[in-house]
């Protein structure tokens, strides 16, 4: 049995129980049932609309009340459906609304619902308002994932109350394919801040030489990494962001917002001047040293992981463990098995000599924002560099001249690897064969990890979108493996069937 969590709130003023609407928002997900309880006056009309208005994002979206209609829907982030059941004849006419269609799609907010106690689920969120002297008392009552939910958004409110942001405004902003998710903080008339919500999670069984996907994938588990790298990029005069205020425990960061412009059109295609620019500036940080341990507080050093065997060899076995099966009905045999791992063990022995330092890891369209405002390298946003590693520098460049979420043209592709190598041999003491080498077999390292990664967000995580990226990452993969250190795997890749005409 689930045990039921009750949480108590006192709203001073009309603004407070606004800003529990816009918390509210902020946890409600599709399938959440929140029932609005209280006498005629208590606030309930008021906190629905808060609600609607903070996921429509738009303060003045209007709510008409549903006291007639019964029910009034919108079609928003998250579909929401306000029933209002005051004058509902019976229990039953729930169904005739399209009660369960709407709670299965989306959001039910539920005024008056003891008119229809019977009907709504079990598992849903109770919200009663009462009168307490000039303001509300606002008693909630949930269970297990919803309980851990409403916690949680209350907890980022006394974060932001303990940086002196009580009164601001907070809206959605997204939710990234890892364990994080971010809001919009508007503080009044100060610029718009950027709230990072990490929770911290548990780390999973062991997959790989007895270690969780995490520790062997090296993997940021908390704000450590996060805020070393942030502070050592800035100091080197890149744009990272500010760090105001952190919560190593809770995970909860407030940082600064480098802006809303990417580097991809209206049309989702590269903008070959903010593309080029970003290769510019990464060619400038792979001209800098940066130190292994640096410093986040008094008590805690973080340690930049290298990008060792055991990792870059976890991540090529995702081709062994779900894209051969995935191709062609039938898993790899231990002879195929063996042969991959052996032709990796030697191509990772071909970069003992190449360049090493800094590498973000996921230096691509989703991590860059363009900031048109400023000059030379801060004019490329970065950001999601929490897991970034020592190791080879080729790295970094391969994954954003081959974006795996949009097609660089060959056209494109060229001129981006002429501006980086141009750039890198005006600095000196660049050995570019050594380097073009790196970059053909880490450009084969992360093609052949995301071959397997979109089949596994299919098949494990019931993702199907990702495995639209197929064909791209094929097609960079023999990009790679026309290089000659890596003919051994070319020819693997021929007999195993793995080529870029898949779909």
């Amino acid at each position: 049995m689930t045990t039921t969590d009750t949480i108590s709130l006192f709203l001073k003023d009309e603004a407070a129980t606004i800003r529990l609407g816009e918390d509210l928002a902020l946890a409600l997900k599709a399938g959440d049932c929140l029932a609005l309880s209280g006498d005629l006056g208590a606030g309930k009309s008021s906190l629905a609309r808060a609600i609607l208005r903070a996921i429509a994002d738009d303060d003045g979206l209007e709510v008409p009340s549903p006291t007639f209609t019964l029910v009034q829907s919108y079609d928003l982030r998250i579909p929401v459906s306000h029933f209002d059941l005051y004058r509902l004849g019976d229990a039953s006419e729930l169904t005739e609304l399209g009660f369960d269609e709407a709670l299965e799609n989306g959001i039910c907010l539920v005024e008056w619902p003891e008119m229809a106690e019977s009907e709504l689920p079990a598992e849903r969120i109770a919200l009663a308002l009462v009168h307490e002297g000039s303001g509300r008392r606002a008693t909630i009552e949930a269970a297990g994932q919803q309980a851990q939910r409403m916690r949680r958004v209350f907890a980022i409110r006394d974060f932001l109350d303990g940086a002196g942001y009580s009164d601001a405004k907070r809206r959605f902003l997204t939710g990234d394919a890892s364990l994080r998710a971010y809001e919009a903080i508007y503080p009044g008339a100060a610029p718009r801040k950027i709230l990072m919500d990490w929770r911290p999670h548990p780390e999973g069984p062991p997959v790989y030489d007895g270690k969780p996907y995490p520790k062997v994938a090296h993997l940021a588990q908390n704000a450590y990494p996060f805020v070393a790298i942030a502070d050592a990029l800035r100091e080197r005069g890149f744009a990272a962001p500010e760090i105001y205020k952190v919560d190593y425990e809770q995970g909860i960061l407030l940082i600064e917002d480098l802006g809303t412009e990417g580097v991809l059109d209206d049309a989702g295609r590269p903008i070959a001047e903010r593309y080029r620019q970003s290769v510019a500036c990464l060619a400038q940080l792979h001209s800098m040293q940066f130190p292994q341990d640096i410093p986040v507080s008094a008590a805690h050093t973080h340690h930049i992981p290298d990008f060792d065997r055991t990792a870059m060899k976890m991540e090529v076995q995702l081709v062994l463990d779900w894209h051969i099966a995935w191709k062609r009905g039938s898993a790899p045999s231990d002879a195929e098995r063996m042969d991959y791992l052996a032709i990796w063990d030697a191509l990772i022995d071909e970069l003992a000599a190449a360049e090493k330092n800094l590498l973000l890891r996921d230096f691509h369209s989703p991590n860059i924002i363009w900031r048109p405002q400023e000059a030379g390298v801060r004019r490329v946003g970065l950001i999601d560099f929490q897991d970034a590693m020592i190791g080879p520098t080729a790295y970094d460049l391969a994954s954003i001249v081959q974006d795996a979420r949009v097609t660089i043209e060959p056209v494109l592709f060229r001129q981006l690897m002429n501006d980086y190598l141009t750039l890198r041999r005006a600095q000196g003491g660049f050995d570019e064969a050594e380097f073009m080498k790196a970059w053909a077999i880490m450009s084969a390292q992360r093609n052949c990890k995301l071959a397997g990664l979109w089949v596994r967000l299919l098949q494990r995580d019931g993702k199907p979108g990702y495995l639209k990226h197929m064909p791209r990452t094929l097609a960079y993969l023999n990009v790679a493996l026309e290089h000659e250190t890596l003919a051994p795997l070319r020819d693997w890749c021929a007999r195993a069937g793995i080529g870029q005409s898949e779909s």
